[in-house]
């Protein structure tokens, strides 16, 4: 049986904008671009849903889930341009170097199980 998550990601994101538009249409939170901030969250939230937890959906997922909260925040006025954009760029530095802790796996799609990657230790003598 094959498992496809192409049909919940669209699900999901068709969700996220309808709720975007409707938060606009009722004045909740007028002022907001939901669709771009709801896109750029559910952009974030698909690399976890297709790749699962692993080194790319740690700095991409995360990313875009915080250029989501950055966007609400600059957006309703809490802050500026300008200090949007240098925290986008230390996020993705602090992700980045998170993402090579060992802790964090490699993605299976880039490294096939079983095989050695050039990035891996080499093996240590017994």
């Amino acid at each position: 049986m094959q498992n496809s998550r192409g049909p919940v990601v669209f699900s999901l994101l068709l969700i996220a904008v309808g709720t975007g538009w409707l938060l606009s249409v009722l004045n909740i939170i007028p002022q907001v671009n939901w669709a771009w901030t709801l896109g750029l969250a559910a952009i974030g939230g698909s690399a976890f849903l297709l790749s699962g937890f692993d080194k790319f959906s740690v700095v991409v997922g995360l990313f875009f889930i915080a250029a989501s909260g950055l966007s609400v925040l600059r957006q309703t006025g809490r802050i500026a341009a300008n200090i949007e954009t240098p925290v986008l760029v230390i996020a993705a530095g602090l992700l980045t170097l998170a993402a090579q802790s060992r802790l964090v796996p490699r993605p299976t799609w880039i490294v096939e199980e079983g095989r050695q990657s050039a990035c891996d230790d080499p093996p240590r003598p017994s």
